[in-house]
């Protein structure tokens, strides 16, 4: 049973529609208008509602309009004495699932309720469906720490991630810049838009602007078709350009002009594409000291560097070593599909005394070897012998 609401000015067509709908065992409420049509939309949650064009006070299209705007998942039916193509395609222009015109066939009503219904619940499905994948991520890539430097990054990253002003992010290698980036994005307007991901030191130079901003076919040897660059997939989203210290100084100059213009040009075309892209940039490197050695272009630094955020290292941070090697160790039973094993607070505590060059991808490896290693439990001579095989 679905609640479903007409709107019509004419009580003869409520009245049919109504007798209709409840032989289905449908729940069915009544307005004779358009204003009071869209107020018990806005005010009641209804699975499906037919409604008029040509009424009083407020016609269909005028109630449509508002009600998209509302961001409920009604389905909403349109009816007309008077329908013409024109009309139809303008009402799915604004969202209608479907046009009938008056007095509507039976049989095409019912079909035509039933698949808007259908449609509701797949488009419902889809929002729980993104809202477990958004939790998902979230969990993935959580940043954890207590440490006042943390929670200090935590509050930047919160009032960042709102801003949309591009981002360069700054910190050793392990330390977490990935997540940092992610967090960014998974705060801000964008987060229903792809996050695309770009390592910069992992792609040769000479792909690298094919990589970006993609290229037509036969541009190059091996352009077999057309392809789109990172730039394009991650229109409307944001892209996160990893290690761009190590990126060419050609590319660099595209990348300049792309964010300048927001337009890029495919290597072998000839075409402006429009982009709208968040740019958030990450680096280990010293970027000035790389200014001055010319291997990094002054202005994009300044365009990358609207916002800038420094990511501590972990022995910056160590009161947060408890806390991460309990997130690794519950991480890594739920990959094995194991109990988290229990580790001895004294190994926690020599762990804690190391110096970690690697910072926090290095600690997890540790963990995951004294996982593998240990026995029942990780005591402190495990601690003690396998984190030694550290680099």
């Amino acid at each position: 049973m679905a609640k479903i609401l007409i709107i019509d000015d004419e009580a003869s067509i409520r009245n049919a529609l109504r007798e209709i709908l409840e032989d289905e065992k449908h729940e069915v409420k009544e307005a004779k208008n358009g204003e009071e049509g869209l107020a018990m939309l806005i005010e009641e949650d209804f699975d499906a509602a037919f409604c008029d064009i040509k009424m009083p006070k407020m016609d269909g299209m005028e109630l449509l309009r508002k009600f998209r705007e509302n961001g409920k998942n009604t389905q909403i039916i349109m009816l007309s004495a008077h329908g013409n193509i024109e009309i139809a395609v303008e009402a799915t222009k604004y969202g209608a699932y479907h046009f009938l015109e008056k007095p509507p066939n039976l049989q095409q009503l019912l079909v035509t309720l039933r698949n808007a219904l259908d449609k509701k619940d797949l488009v419902q499905e889809n929002k729980n469906l993104k809202k477990t994948i958004s939790k998902v991520v979230s969990q993935k890539y959580e940043i954890v720490g207590e440490s006042e430097v943390m929670k200090q990054l935590k509050v930047e990253i919160t009032r960042i991630a709102h801003a949309d002003a591009r981002v360069l992010i700054l910190g050793p290698n392990g330390a977490g810049k990935e997540l940092v980036a992610r967090q960014l994005h998974e705060q801000s307007p964008r987060k229903e838009k792809p996050f695309v991901e770009v390592n910069c030191a992992a792609i040769p130079s000479e792909l690298i602007e094919s990589e970006l901003f993609g290229h037509e076919k036969g541009s190059f040897t091996g352009a077999i078709k057309d392809k789109k660059g990172k730039f394009e997939l991650a229109d409307k989203g944001t892209l996160f350009l990893d290690e761009i210290g190590d990126m060419s100084l050609s590319a660099q100059a595209k990348v300049l002009r792309a964010l300048q213009e927001r337009k890029i040009t495919k290597v072998g075309g000839d075409k402006d594409i429009e982009v709208d892209v968040r740019v958030i940039a990450a680096t280990n490197k010293d970027l000035r000291e790389e200014i001055h050695k010319g291997n990094f272009r002054e202005d994009l630094f300044h365009r990358l560097g609207v916002l800038i955020i420094k990511v501590p290292s972990l022995d910056e941070r160590k009161e947060d070593i408890p806390l991460l090697v309990n997130k690794f160790l519950n991480d890594i039973a739920e990959e094995h599909k194991t109990k988290p094993k229990h580790i001895e607070p004294q190994a926690i505590e020599f762990l804690m005394q190391l110096s970690w060059s690697g910072n926090v991808r290095e600690l997890r490896n540790v963990v995951e070897r004294l996982v593998i290693m240990s026995s029942d439990k990780i005591t402190l001579q495990d601690a003690q012998k396998y984190a030694v095989f550290k680099i």
